[in-house]
């Protein structure tokens, strides 16, 4: 194996495992923003909510709804791609070869602009996590008196 397909499949296993990684904080913050949803809607049923908590829980739980739909899009599985798996299954076995020896470049770009959505899309509900969490807190701590 010559140092340049070495490196090509030292890059291909890099930016899979890449994906990888990215998918497991994936699911582990939408299992997250999930419990939150459903913790926060068992503590508003009891809460009497007065109009400041329900102005700033709304929001909170909206921007909680946006995370969990940008999460889920980052982890929808890409049949039409043409990198990775939905080509190989469209290959025998012998061209499958030919197209690993002559494409892995090709095959590495198209994973990497994928690691690249992925982990744009999970940046970003990380940030609204944040931010509807905190909406959260400022609305419980309004039902439990903070606005009186």
């Amino acid at each position: 194996m010559s140092t340049i397909d070495a490196n090509l499949a030292a890059a291909h296993a890099e930016v899979k495992a890449e994906i990888a990684r990215t998918d497991t904080k994936t699911g582990l913050l939408l299992a997250f923003v999930g419990a939150v949803l459903a913790g926060t809607w068992s503590v508003a049923r009891d809460l009497p909510l007065n109009p400041a908590a329900i102005l700033t829980g709304v929001p909170g739980l909206a921007l909680l709804l946006g995370a969990a739909g940008l999460l889920l899009r980052s982890v929808r599985p890409n049949l039409g791609g043409r990198h990775g798996f939905p080509l190989w299954a469209t290959l025998t076995a012998e061209e499958i070869t030919d197209t690993v020896s002559r494409d892995l470049a090709a095959d590495i770009a198209g994973l990497s602009r994928l690691a690249v959505a992925k982990y744009t899309g999970l940046r970003r509900a990380v940030d609204l996590t944040q931010i509807g969490g905190a909406l959260l807190v400022l609305a419980a701590l309004l039902a439990l008196g903070g606005a009186a």
